[in-house]
């Protein structure tokens, strides 16, 4: 069984992505929670913290709010370098830099155990739908 990590009460995690989802910038916190340095994250997809009980149907609802300029939240189990996982509350926003690429910045923040138990219960029924 994999171990949690949970995040300290004011961690708050950033990182941005160009428009295809590969990572251009990942703060020190993002970094030590997903246990990967800067270096190895940079010009990666974000996917590699993707946790395999994370159902497609929420990053599909993810990428159709965005891509359409809307912000996104939600609750995100993501996984780290070496098998473990961690819980973010997590808010996407798309925005467009003064080069006019696009992209997105995401914050997360430590979610609550009772944030944590409703995200598995609803996850864990997108994920039947899924089969």
């Amino acid at each position: 069984m994999s171990k949690e990590v949970l995040l300290d009460n004011n961690a708050f995690l950033v990182s941005e992505t160009d428009e295809k989802g590969v990572i251009r910038f990942a703060n020190e916190d993002f970094c030590k929670i997903a246990g990967y340095s800067l270096e190895e994250m940079l010009g990666k997809p974000h996917n590699i913290v993707r946790h395999k009980d994370m159902p497609k149907a929420a990053f599909k609802s993810l990428w159709q709010c965005v891509q359409k300029g809307e912000i996104w939240t939600g609750y995100v189990k993501n996984a780290t370098k070496d098998g473990g996982y961690y819980w973010v509350f997590a808010t996407v926003y798309p925005f467009e830099s003064c080069d006019n690429s696009k992209g997105y910045l995401s914050c997360r923040r430590k979610a609550s155990k009772i944030e944590i138990e409703k995200a598995e219960k609803l996850y864990e029924e997108m994920k039947k739908n899924e089969m």
